[in-house]
């Protein structure tokens, strides 16, 4: 039953991802095995759209100080340490989130699913911020 949980919340968490690409392991999930190549799929694209609106914040950031060097590092530095304290609590919440899972396919797909959707809201986070310039 939780195995039908997970794959529930993973077709509908990560259909986005399927109309980006022509195929994806997310396409006719039956199996505990496609289950857990469509959580892997949308970790690692979720991590990768994580990654890149990481990336594109901080390409903001340096616009939006450009000429202004020293505000640019403050801001740089809190972010990357702000970043990687989400990267722990995500992490953390997501153990929780899977204790009761059994060792194996089934959790780690569990893992896999929750890690993704968590990235997928701090990706939808950082795209929002816009940053106040207080000169």
């Amino acid at each position: 039953m939780k195995s039908m949980v997970w794959l529930v919340l993973a077709a509908l968490a990560f259909g986005a991802h399927a109309s980006e690409e022509d195929s994806t392991p997310c396409d006719n999930v039956e199996t505990d095995q496609q289950n857990y190549d469509c959580a892997l799929f949308s970790r690692t694209t979720a991590e990768r759209e994580l990654n890149a609106a990481f990336s594109d914040l901080l390409d903001r950031i340096k616009e939006q100080y450009a000429g202004q060097d020293a505000k640019i590092s403050e801001v740089s530095k809190r972010l990357n340490a702000a970043e990687t304290l989400w990267k722990q609590l995500r992490d953390a919440d997501c153990k929780v989130e899977t204790f009761d899972e059994k060792p194996g396919k089934t959790f780690d797909a569990a893992l896999n699913t929750c890690l993704a959707q968590r990235s997928d809201d701090r990706s939808e986070y950082l795209q929002s911020l816009g940053l106040q310039n207080s000169d």
